[in-house]
């Protein structure tokens, strides 16, 4: 068979993806050739700073590192137990089907890697544009290494955009050897999701003041409850008459065996205005969990799996202790135990590190989004309804100093329909700069994220935040509020220096809804009772969601003036009028940025790499 590399080159010189293609190709080469050379050692894990476990039982193991350089993502995955091989892959919302898979499989004698795709069926094809690049595969005492690369973006629509955000991986373990990558049997395999941020922020660390102490904000040895899901919590105590202190940096504290089970946890500090709180020590959503706990809900830290230590900045920490601090801490420890594990018993939680030496500024957190209301509401069977909420230019010129704010972290959230989070700084009417997005958002999955990069903001500036809903499995309204079946739209933004201006988010005008109501009663059969003690979530579950209906809400939400909720620690608003105010006006949208494509190779044969791993066994 001829070769067209193998044939002298009638052109005068090569073509630019061909040099690309020649140097990636050379590259692997070499890393291969490294990783052989390193047979038998385990990789430092200096070269892998990021590390989660992908199963419950801790078999998978995945490392990675991040090189913005080459916009691409290395992946270091350690299988403690081989059997036939296993899929490793991304999709959009942790689904087998439309993913796109890293795939080892093994026919019980011969190994293959290979990149590719499940269709909306889950049946696998491989990829005709071999993306997820192996670098090498190596056995050693604590199981086989699998090292492959992966670009941010490849411009193939087989394949997933790794981007900012929360990005859901999948895997599945083979149990049988398989002929072919077609004869895997996706339905069949004993597989799940893990939720990371893979594009972790570039970000230094600020040197640490001699004096820091630490403090552990630990659960003492719970005993795990054997069922999937427990929210558990912990009340802890700062000393009688301790100070002011800055809080300059935390960590996660995990109790060694139990790194697949621990999903994430958060530091609460209670309202100052009660003297006291109960001790408590159990589940939170127990009937002996005692209600004050409700009034511990300033977040001082947030941890979630995967996540390393977050440093504030180093002109700034977050104040605790001291006059008008309370000296009350909940911890709450959300446990993950689908297996349904009995007798595990845990002892995790954060570790704070302060200074009394205080920083210049203190840190704040402001609520950004929309208002905690029944007014904003997702009919149900919704694929993608968008709510908004603004923070005003209003808002902004009267609560922040003249030299502005600096946002430089950020924590999303909404409660079981949310799909996607964004919110965009506004200046003049033009969108300027994106604060934070997370197009594949997970209300199972929050963190407190450290920005890329520092966002100022200043007075007259908007700050506004869009969330994506879907409520496709829903048969009634859902509509804003506190409970889990109901929904918020918030993104608490980490900022310096302190400001009085704690909450600026914004609701619908009631008035208009009203409007609303009327107008659906003249132009429906059904009678929607508009008595004055009849709740809003009332009239929004009696309305017959027909497309017009649907359409007209959708509307309202987007032209009705709304009522700004610009608001002091106190929870009293800043003097002014904030009731039927204007929607912001943008006149100049941002631009979707365009994913980078690397040089395309020459086309290939859609081949999987053989690999020599031995015989694999039962």
């Amino acid at each position: 068979m001829q070769n067209s590399r193998s044939q002298p080159c009638s052109c005068p010189s090569l073509k630019l993806r061909e040099v690309a293609s020649m140097y990636f190709t050379m590259l692997a080469a070499f890393l291969v050739i490294l990783v052989v050379a390193l047979q038998g050692s385990a990789p430092q894990e200096s070269d892998f700073p990021y590390k989660v476990p992908l199963d419950p039982q801790g078999l998978l193991e995945l490392s990675w590192n991040v090189s913005y350089p080459e916009q691409a993502v290395h992946f270091q995955l350690l299988i403690r137990e081989l059997r036939f091989g296993l899929l490793f892959g991304m999709s959009d919302r942790g689904e087998f089907e439309n993913a796109d898979l890293a795939v080892l499989w093994s026919d019980g004698h011969n190994s293959y890697f290979g990149d590719a795709w499940s269709d909306a069926k889950g049946q696998l094809h491989m990829d005709s544009q071999q993306d997820y690049q192996l670098l090498g595969a190596r056995r050693a005492p604590e199981g086989l290494y699998l090292l492959f690369r992966r670009a941010f973006s490849t411009c193939d629509p087989k394949d997933y955009l790794i981007e900012d955000g929360t990005v859901h991986l999948i895997y599945g373990i083979l149990e049988k050897p398989v002929h072919s990558l077609q004869a895997i049997n996706v339905s069949a395999l004993h597989g799940g999701l893990q939720r990371v941020q893979l594009l972790k922020p570039n970000i230094s660390i600020p040197e640490l003041p001699s004096d820091m102490k630490s403090m552990e904000i630990t659960a003492p040895d719970v005993v795990i409850p054997s069922q999937e899901t427990t929210y558990w919590c912990y009340m802890a105590e700062l000393p009688e008459g301790f100070p002011k202190h800055h809080i300059i940096m935390y960590e996660p504290v995990v109790t060694a065996g139990n790194e697949a089970l621990v999903h994430h946890m958060e530091v609460f500090q209670c309202a100052a205005q009660f003297d006291s709180f109960p001790h408590y020590n159990g589940p939170c959503d127990s009937k002996m969990k005692p209600d004050r706990l409700n009034y511990c809900r300033h977040v001082l830290a947030a941890w979630a799996m995967g996540a390393q230590a977050f440093y504030y900045p180093e002109e700034a920490g977050l104040a605790f202790g001291g006059p008008g601090s309370s000296r009350y801490l909940r911890l709450e420890i959300h446990y993950h135990n689908p297996l349904v594990f009995k007798g595990r018993r845990d002892s995790s939680g954060i570790r704070l590190y302060y200074t009394a030496t205080l920083r210049p500024y203190d840190a704040g957190i402001m609520e950004l989004g929309l208002v905690y209301s029944p007014v904003m509401a997702i009919p149900p069977g919704e694929h993608s309804f968008i709510l908004t909420g603004y923070c005003t230019d209003k808002c902004t010129q009267l609560a922040l100093p003249a030299a502005g704010i600096r946002i430089f972290a950020s924590q999303l959230h909404t409660h079981l329909a949310g799909r996607k989070v964004v919110t965009v700084l506004s200046r003049d009417g033009r969108e300027r700069q994106v604060v934070n997005a997370d197009r594949h958002y997970s209300p199972h999955f929050q963190e407190i994220r450290m920005l890329k990069e520092v966002v100022a903001v200043f007075p007259g500036d908007e700050l506004i935040t869009t969330c994506t809903y879907n409520t496709e499995d829903r048969s009634r309204a859902t509509v804003g509020g506190f409970g889990i079946l109901e929904e918020m739209c918030v993104n608490y933004v980490h900022y310096y220096p302190q400001t009085q201006l704690e909450l600026c988010k914004s609701a619908v005008d009631p008035g208009y809804l009203h409007r609303y109501f009327n107008l659906v009663n003249r132009f429906n059969d059904e009678e929607i009772c508009m008595c004055p003690q009849v709740s809003v979530p009332q009239q929004f579950y009696s309305i017959p969601w027909n497309t017009f209906n649907r359409d007209v809400l959708k509307s309202l939400y987007g032209f009705a003036p709304i009522s700004m909720h610009c608001n002091k620690s106190s929870a009293v608003r800043f003097p002014g009028e904030w009731e039927k105010q204007p929607l912001p006006r943008i006149t100049e949208r941002l631009r979707m940025p365009v994913p980078r494509c690397p040089p395309a190779p020459e086309p290939q044969p859609a081949a999987p790499v053989p690999l020599n791993l031995g015989q694999l066994r039962r």
